[in-house]
């Protein structure tokens, strides 16, 4: 288990939601949504392991995030906190929901199914290491060098968040090497044992131009777990609460005020 960096937002009496964020992603990905929550949720945004300023670890399975997580409510007292997680932090959501839920009060999974992907990552790998970290002066030079491996600029400009400067020079807040190795495990979904069923409502909020929920995954939602909503956004790809905020917000927000976590 490690100690995973946090952003606290809200106060400490307030019912808690954990905030996870995808791969390559961090704890920054979530400040809007974490703002909006605060008036009425204690919010707890981590970066998960290898991820943001969270420590560094050659495992990167799902059971280990799970654990991570668990530390992370049992050192503050947490005994059950509603999951809302995106892309790799949905998936961790739902593994330690089906495992533990007697710590999840509620779970919002955004744009993820329980499933294994056949896709890769490789090309956004390829960028990172395109970039020459000991000749780059500064954000600007390190585009340049990414853009042959990934095309589109606003993908970049949110893989270059994870690009900062030491005192030693430029670095990854990315343990790269530990993510490529787990790539297979990251794409995939743990087994989850015949029992395995998360029975309280659960929101599955997802892009209509994605496709990472698809119908055909809809039966393998349902069997894991039974009493789950989907609440499609209109216009938003993979990157929902970023690409549509208002149509993801009211999809949590919905979720939240139909089944109080207080």
């Amino acid at each position: 288990m490690l100690q995973l960096n946090t952003r606290n937002f809200g106060e400490p009496g307030q019912a808690a939601i954990v905030l996870l964020h995808g791969l390559f992603g961090s704890s920054a990905n979530w400040g809007t949504v974490a703002r909006h929550l605060s008036p009425n949720y204690r919010v707890l945004v981590p970066d998960l392991r290898n991820h943001g300023q969270s420590p560094h670890d050659p495992e990167n399975s799902y059971d280990v995030m799970v654990a991570d997580v668990l530390g992370l409510l049992d050192t503050l007292g947490i005994t059950a906190a509603t999951l809302v997680g995106h892309s790799m932090g949905g998936k961790v959501a739902m593994h330690l929901a089906l495992n533990h839920p007697q710590r999840v009060m509620g779970l919002a999974v955004v744009d993820m199914s329980p499933v294994s992907y056949t896709h890769s990552f490789d090309d956004v790998l390829a960028g990172f290491r395109a970039v020459d970290l000991a000749a780059i002066r500064n954000r600007a030079d390190a585009d340049v060098q990414m853009a042959p491996s990934i095309g589109i600029a606003e993908v970049r400009s949110f893989l270059l968040q994870n690009l900062v400067k030491r005192p030693d020079g430029w670095g990854w807040r990315l343990n790269l090497d530990a993510l490529a190795a787990a790539q297979s495990e990251i794409l995939g979904f743990p087994p989850q044992t015949e029992r395995a069923s998360f029975k309280r409502p659960a929101s599955f909020i997802y892009g209509e131009l994605s496709d990472y929920v698809k119908s055909a995954y809809e039966p393998e939602i349902r069997l894991l777990f039974p009493a789950a909503t989907l609440c499609p956004v209109a216009g938003a790809g993979h990157w929902v609460y970023a690409e549509q905020p208002r149509g993801f917000m009211a999809c949590l927000d919905n979720y939240l005020d139909r089944w109080p976590i207080d």
